[in-house]
């Protein structure tokens, strides 16, 4: 099942694979100075869980480059997942987070009183 839109998909074909936090979004969020090499580890994290998640392709399409303060999973039971997955995201590789961001996590948080989030940093 794709957890933005709570789609059960039965044909592969309709998936993406989503970066989290996307490609654009993280080198504005400093990717852009890392190495070449550490841009590929981001773009390819299979080391920590909720970085990249198979969702439908539509959904995935919808949300493009945009960050938390622009978009957010259609699904109403996602959204606490997915701003766990984003922080952790965040958190993990280090990147900054602009004021809208910040005030939209600050302002989304308090729907999750349960949440946690956890990360390891990147390698």
């Amino acid at each position: 099942m794709s957890y933005y839109d709570e789609v059960t998909v039965t044909d592969a074909g309709d998936l993406d694979v989503d970066h989290i936090v996307p490609l654009e979004e993280a080198n504005s969020s400093g990717a852009h100075a890392w190495t070449p090499a550490r841009r590929e580890a981001y773009a390819n994290d299979l080391q920590a869980p909720r970085s990249l998640v198979a969702v439908t392709a539509k959904t995935n399409r919808s949300k493009g480059k945009r960050d938390v303060a622009e978009w957010l999973p259609p699904a109403e039971n996602a959204l606490c997942t997915y701003l766990e997955d984003w922080t952790g995201t965040k958190l993990r590789w280090a990147l900054t987070v602009d004021q809208a961001e910040h005030d939209a996590l600050t302002r989304l948080a308090k729907d999750c009183p349960d949440a946690i989030v956890g990360y390891e940093p990147a390698p």
